[in-house]
């Protein structure tokens, strides 16, 4: 059989330099979603359709999906963990060029109702971490501590923190944020009857108001907290690593590792950290209504019926963005408009 074997191997070897020689794929964005749910929407609104396998990337969404439009999505898994080994096996892969690329992370999240209602999409100027603390229990803590919660190597809760760690705190492009913000705040969004139901029980707004695209920032860490304490000290922890530049509007589980793996690739040159926007939209209040049950709001978060409305409306605003992009690449190409 050697006589047969031989040309095949040819084949094989030339079929491999071929693909070994392939130029790279050159996204003009690339959304970055979290789950499944996240990514659906783009899937179905912009027909990305072509699939590309990424080694590194996670065991339940290995490909990174394209359309004709050079706009692509990856879907990192859950968790800072996903999302760091995910972002950093996409931005170090040599089947992408994406030193010009846009990336745009949208995921839905927790909403603080002082900054935002079910549904709420807000894109994001500082990305803050809230595991990177020290903790006591609160029943241990001083009883003049408003919390249990301090910086690690400080003496009480309201001294900022050394930044040892540098994923602490990240500034975002303001202008992209400007940008990003003028091209969907007129987007039309949605409700559920659920959703709008649920709003009108907190006395204030802009919780018990239709939901609107807006600017505030967001709170990373794996814990899926609730209840107005940890919220309020969401609000206070944004304030002190800002020096109070920072609103705290939305809590997820990823964006500061996401922005970690993305920023040493761009150290290399293979990514450019300025060009990242992030849209959170709200999926259930951070806090419950006066009146409703800490423990309740936790454990029955769906019950808000925020789930689908954010989803739909990361789409519409976060769209607002890529659409421009594609269709104004030329003014894209180099930075954002108008800078």
């Amino acid at each position: 059989m050697r006589h047969l074997l031989a040309p095949l191997a040819g084949l094989a070897v030339a079929a491999a330099s071929s693909v070994a020689l392939a130029a790279p794929l050159q996204p003009k964005v690339m959304l970055i979603t979290l789950f499944a749910p996240e990514a659906q929407q783009w899937i179905d609104h912009l027909q990305l359709t072509e699939k590309v396998t990424v080694p590194g990337l996670s065991a339940d969404y290995p490909d990174v999906l394209c359309n004709a439009q050079q706009v692509c999505l990856m879907t990192t898994g859950m968790g800072q963990t996903n999302a760091a080994a995910s972002t950093l096996a996409l931005a170090l892969s040599t089947q992408f060029d994406l030193r010009q690329t846009w990336f745009v992370v949208a995921g839905i999240a927790g909403i603080n109702p002082h900054e935002g209602t079910l549904g709420t999409p807000a894109w994001a100027h500082y990305l803050v971490e809230f595991g990177t603390q020290w903790e006591l229990d609160s029943r241990d803590a001083p009883k003049a501590w408003p919390t249990g919660y301090l910086g690690i190597n400080t003496q009480n809760p309201e001294q900022k923190p050394p930044l040892d760690y540098k994923t602490e705190v990240f500034e975002l492009n303001p202008a992209l944020q400007a940008k990003a913000y003028a091209l969907s705040r007129n987007v039309a969004l949605t409700e559920s009857p659920a959703s709008s139901a649920w709003r009108q029980h907190y006395p204030y707004p802009p919780a018990n108001q239709p939901p609107v695209v807006t600017r505030c920032d967001t709170l990373t860490g794996n814990t899926w907290y609730s209840g107005t304490r940890l919220s309020e000290r969401a609000e206070a922890w944004t304030r002190l690593l800002t020096d109070n530049k920072g609103t705290y509007c939305t809590t997820q589980q990823e964006d500061n590792s996401t922005y970690e793996a993305l920023l040493r690739a761009s150290r290399l040159g293979r990514v450019d950290i300025q060009r990242l926007a992030v849209v959170r939209a709200g999926s259930d209040f951070d806090r419950p209504y006066p009146g409703y049950s800490e423990v309740d709001n936790l454990l029955k978060y769906a019950d808000q019926g925020g789930f689908v409305p954010a989803l739909d409306n990361l789409y519409r605003a976060g769209n607002a963005l890529v659409q421009d992009i594609i269709t104004h690449w030329s003014q894209w190409q180099a930075g954002v408009p108008g800078t």
